[in-house]
């Protein structure tokens, strides 16, 4: 039973009726209201309600309107809003926007170093538990998407996409993914970064390069999807033998043993195994250590440097810029003055082509461009991971292990060779 009086605002019977008009429908659901003095057990108050619950229903689309006009215009300005209680690495600043906590940007920048060290989103989760750190909400607990959702957010680069969902009914308040349905609005450079732009994107390749090998592994251990068969090129899983008596254990081995028409005859290995290899591959490059971080910083300089590219693409941008500047007065002019429109097609179509062309080539350089500074920040990494080590390891080192390790490949039993990040392969 609910009751107004005197003192019950328009606001609180505005949502009152909004909720009833939904309730209704649904459950039986009887009010009196003191201040008009009506009883919804007859037909006279069931009309007045019926009524009263209609104008607060037009009330308060009235009001989702305008909030949701409001939230519009503020992102079509480029207007960054973001639930800081529960957005992990920025504070609200002086004048609304983010403004980098330094400390909980530590965590985020963590998740990324682990990411790219080969942990996976639900190994990362797993650690930051176990480790007790706080998740965004202040819980002890990670979940996968969380460690996700931090990872593929563009906020933390320093821009914004905003309108990433929307609000479908002003009732309900139910909320939809925007698959284009209304505008979206990405704002460049809009606050300090917390990750740079180059480890940003080398993560989201790292996305996409496990999405076209189709990895579905849990990165629970270290070793998974890290040891390749050279034999079928399938990824190393983990099995167990002898599991309900005192002889069990687990081991290695080529996945297509199991589920592949072939089986291969790569043999399987064993934590100890892999370890005392990996032991021992390190310790090579470690010994010619010097050699190595002077043989990336010469590959860094030719290989990857970027500045005829990034000249070739101020060049294209120059030539889009006058080719639409044509367009555009072509059009224009066709417009104002009786062209022969056989001619005026013919150069359009000319220009049309010339636009698309230059385009096109602006793409591919600026892919080049973000490839060659990505692999080159890739290798920067792996020169600071190379130079902390200074001495050689006697136990396995899971840090070393996901920082220095691209893969293995298992050729037979006595040749396993150690892929590591900067491309050196050493056989251990």
């Amino acid at each position: 039973m609910n009751t107004f009086d005197d003192t019950t605002t328009f606001s609180q019977e505005t949502q009152f009726y909004t909720q009833y008009l939904v309730l209704s429908k649904e459950i039986p659901y009887y009010i009196y209201s003191k201040k008009e003095n009506i009883w919804t057990f007859d037909g006279k108050g069931e009309l007045l309600i019926t009524i009263m619950s209609s104008l607060a229903q037009e009330e308060s689309r009235s009001i989702s309107e305008n909030c949701t006009w409001g939230q519009r215009k503020r992102f079509s300005d480029g207007k960054v809003t973001v639930p800081f209680t529960r957005f992990l690495g920025y504070d609200r600043g002086p004048d609304g926007n983010l403004v980098v906590n330094e400390e909980q940007a530590t965590v985020v920048r963590r998740i990324y170093q682990l990411f790219l060290s080969g942990k996976t989103p639900t190994g990362i989760a797993t650690q930051l538990t176990r480790e007790r750190v706080k998740t965004p909400a202040g819980k002890e607990k990670w979940s996968t998407s969380t460690v996700r959702s931090i990872l593929t957010n563009e906020k933390y680069k320093g821009d914004a996409l905003l309108q990433k969902s929307f609000t479908t009914d002003f009732l309900t308040k139910k909320k939809k993914i925007n698959e284009g349905e209304i505008p979206q609005y990405y704002v460049e450079n809009n606050h300090e970064a917390i990750i740079d732009p180059e480890v940003f994107e080398m993560v989201q390749m790292e996305f996409e390069r496990h999405s076209a090998e189709k990895s579905s592994h849990g990165g629970l251990y270290a070793f998974s999807h890290k040891i390749k068969c050279d034999e079928c090129g399938s990824w190393y899983g983990s099995k167990v033998w002898h599991s309900n008596d005192k002889y069990r254990r687990k081991v290695w081995r080529c996945n297509s043993k199991t589920y592949g028409d072939t089986k291969c005859k790569t043999p399987h290995l064993t934590d100890e195994a892999i370890i005392e290899k990996f032991i021992s591959a390190v310790n090579k490059l470690l010994k010619n250590k010097k050699s190595v971080i002077a043989d990336i910083e010469l590959i860094k300089g030719k290989l990857y440097d970027t500045t005829d590219l990034i000249a070739e693409q101020e060049q294209l941008e120059d030539e889009l810029r006058l080719v639409t500047e044509l367009v555009q007065q072509a059009i224009k002019e066709n417009s104002m003055t009786a062209l022969d429109q056989a001619e005026y097609q013919k150069r359009y179509d000319s220009l049309y082509e010339r636009y698309n062309n230059t385009k096109k080539e602006l793409e591919e350089v600026t892919a080049e461009i973000s490839q060659k500074e990505i692999t080159r920040a890739a290798l920067s990494d792996f020169q600071k991971a190379l130079c902390s080590k200074q001495q050689l390891l006697t136990e396995f080192n899971e840090e070393a292990w996901y920082t220095l390790v691209d893969y293995v490949t298992v050729y037979s039993k006595d040749d396993i060779r150690f892929t590591f990040k900067d491309g050196t392969e050493i056989k251990a």
